[in-house]
């Protein structure tokens, strides 16, 4: 006989929910003060990670393994994952070329084998599974968040100029709404492309004069375009690392479309180059 009780039994048993009482202020005062604490602790710390896309994850999960390294990440939207949600043209499957597919085992996330590429089911199996992962792992996640300008000091990015996302949107309608500041030893600026974020980072860093040009990226070339990300993946002025498709935004390398594999790669290797420089800083 079955153990499981009629679906008559089971609707009567919904029908019955009555939920603990709570009052309204106590859960102002919970997610105030918590918020209000992640604020303060992480007003000075090791790494700012700017845009929460495909790259930007990877470089904070990756980073994540490290417990000493205090990492927060910024997005501007409510949804971290940038484009990370779907495949090309808003399909679901994601493709990953090799060796990219690493990535993917040690993060736990399926995939079928096609030979010189992987094929996730869904790319929000992915993209859900790296924010968990990090979020799980100790990094601080701040979405809804954007960043409006950088710190820099004698020629040195040392940290973000931060504000709601919907006050930045919001300048030009309001008398002044000045921002919140953020230091750090190292920025990763993971920022993409398109969009009214995309690139801002460099972008900045032109309109400072810090560097001579961001032509943007050129026409799709896989191929091409993967290598070169992950290759030209650097510290691109004193202090701020370039990481994802702000790479081809900056050197002009040609889009890569629906292939995900440098993202991850090349936010792994912005990780190792901001783990370098921060152990080099605590011997200074």
């Amino acid at each position: 006989a079955s153990t499981h009780p009629p679906h008559s039994a089971k609707k009567m048993a919904a029908d019955n929910v009555c939920f603990a009482p709570v009052k309204e202020s106590d859960v102002s005062r919970e997610m105030t003060s918590r918020y209000m604490k992640d604020m303060l602790e992480y007003a000075e710390t090791d790494v700012v990670i700017v845009g929460a896309g495909p790259s930007g994850l990877a470089c904070a999960f990756e980073l994540s393994k490290n417990k000493n390294i205090k990492v927060a990440v910024i997005e501007a939207s409510v949804a971290p994952g940038g484009g990370g949600w779907v495949g090309g043209q808003l399909f679901s499957p994601m493709i990953v070329r090799k060796p990219a597919h690493e990535f993917l085992i040690d993060l736990g996330v399926a995939f079928e084998d096609m030979g010189n590429y992987v094929v996730v089911a869904h790319a929000a199996l992915t993209t859900a599974t790296l924010i968990k992962r990090c979020i799980e792992n100790g990094v601080k996640l701040f979405n809804a968040t954007s960043v409006e300008d950088l710190i820099i000091r004698n020629g040195v990015v040392s940290g973000v100029v931060t504000n709601w996302a919907l006050v930045t949107k919001a300048h030009g309608t309001q008398s002044c709404m000045d921002p919140n500041v953020m230091e750090a030893k190292v920025v990763v600026s993971s920022c993409g492309h398109d969009g009214p974020f995309g690139a801002t980072g460099v972008r900045r860093l032109k309109e400072l004069g810090m560097i001579d040009n961001v032509p943007g990226m050129k026409a799709l070339d896989m191929n091409a375009s993967e290598d070169a990300v992950v290759r030209q993946t650097r510290e691109i002025v004193p202090g701020m690392i370039v990481t994802g498709m702000e790479v081809a935004e900056v050197d002009g390398t040609a889009r890569m479309g629906p292939t995900f594999g440098a993202m991850f790669l090349s936010g792994r290797k912005a990780a190792h180059i901001v783990a370098s420089k921060l152990e080099k800083m605590s011997k200074q």
